[in-house]
């Protein structure tokens, strides 16, 4: 069917949009019986709309960090630490970095915004610790996610790290309870990552940035020091092709608080996004929000859960991926070759989101869930991806 032009005016075409995004937040498609009114696909095939694909990932850490911060003393400190550590080591991120690159690989988006890429190091036990010091690294997640996604020639390119959380511990790997002393010191190092990819479209990008949220969770691990579990975003200004320039905005919001607060301390992280100093609020380019925001309404998980994403959709935010199937989480203790190979029924909520503070000008094409199966016998993430197609309209 060959598209309607006249319905392309200025004025038509912010109608259409207005109507589009409507449907669009609500995950529906374009009317099919109006003859007036322009298909979701006749607006992809128009001049007015470039198809840019944007995901979020979260990669995992590799590990539960509950042992640790939750730990009372110093000698559960440093067993928790062991503990961590070894799931780490049995999280083989070198599979996991083969999935996540295969997922990717057949995916091809244009930005990616990461979540949880990890950077573990390590030094002799007795070496000081704090602040931290290790430097001796035993994973690099980016690093070698990287060369797994560019192992056939560049296809992604680091737009942007931010280092988040990074705490530095004595540990005890050895497993013994009896044993209250450490054989080696392990650190941790967070970061959120925007990559881009380079064999599609020219993607040109500027305007590179990062902040710390103002509100960060105090955690006390081992009864020692209270310590800020450092969170915060990135953003770079983007144009894909021949697409307008818009804001991509990657974040991971607090996973640890108290959701029975009010607000939340990811409450206040989510509202910190679109305030007028922002990353979101002080564009005046359209903004794409990916993320990990640990936060949803209709698939609350504990009463509070939804505080985040309700003040983002308070913001004027808009939703702009797939909520089925659920994107969020397996539970499980390794995520290798002895896990459940397909049942994702563990995934009953979603955490994972993609939205935009200007519905009239960026709508949902099309969108999916990555990663819902293991990849040789090793699953990428205890979170699925999340994908969407989206039309930014000139």
């Amino acid at each position: 069917m060959p598209v309607r032009t006249r319905m392309f005016a200025p004025v038509a075409l912010a109608a259409a949009g207005l109507v589009l995004a409507s449907l669009t937040a609500a995950g529906a498609q374009a009317p099919q019986g109006d003859p007036d009114q322009p298909t979701m696909a006749e607006l992809a095939r128009s001049r007015y709309a470039t198809k840019v694909k944007v995901m979020t990932r979260n990669v995992f850490l590799g590990a539960d960090l509950g042992p640790g911060l939750a730990a009372p003393d110093i000698d559960r400190l440093i067993r928790g630490a062991g503990e961590i550590l070894n799931q780490v080591d049995a999280n083989r991120f070198g599979k996991r970095a083969d999935a996540l690159a295969h997922e990717i690989s057949h995916t091809k988006p244009d930005l990616i915004g990461l979540q949880e890429v990890a950077k573990w190091r390590t030094a002799p036990c007795g070496s000081p610790y704090f602040p931290p010091q290790a430097k001796h690294v035993r994973y690099d997640f980016l690093k070698m996610l990287l060369a797994r996604l560019n192992a056939d020639g560049r296809t992604y390119r680091l737009v942007r790290a931010q280092n988040q959380f990074d705490f530095e511990v004595p540990a005890n790997t050895t497993g013994d309870p009896a044993q209250n002393h450490c054989d080696t010191n392990g650190r941790l190092t967070m970061r959120d990552v925007i990559l881009a990819r380079t064999d599609g479209r020219p993607i040109k990008v500027r305007h590179r940035q990062g902040g710390t949220f103002k509100h960060l969770l105090k955690v006390r691990p081992g009864g020692l020091i209270d310590f800020p579990v450092k969170r915060g975003w990135l953003s770079v200004d983007a144009k894909v092709g021949k697409s307008p320039w818009f804001r991509f905005v990657d974040t991971h919001l607090e996973s640890f608080d108290d959701e029975s607060k009010h607000p939340s301390i990811r409450a206040r992280q989510a509202r910190e996004l679109v305030k007028k100093s922002g990353p979101i609020g002080s564009s005046k380019l359209p903004a794409v929000l990916v993320g990990d925001l640990n936060s949803d309404v209709p698939t609350e998980v504990k009463p509070g859960d939804g505080q985040a994403f309700q003040a983002l959709l308070d913001a004027k935010m808009h939703s702009r991926s797939v909520r089925k199937p659920r994107s969020c989480c397996l539970h499980l203790d390794l995520l290798g070759p002895d896990a459940d190979r397909d049942d994702t029924s563990q995934r009953d909520h979603v955490v994972d989101h993609i939205m935009t503070d200007s519905p009239q000008r960026i709508l949902r094409f099309r969108g999916k869930v990555t990663g819902l199966k293991p990849y040789h016998g090793w699953w990428g993430s205890d979170h699925a991806g999340v994908v969407s197609t989206l039309l930014l309209m000139k």
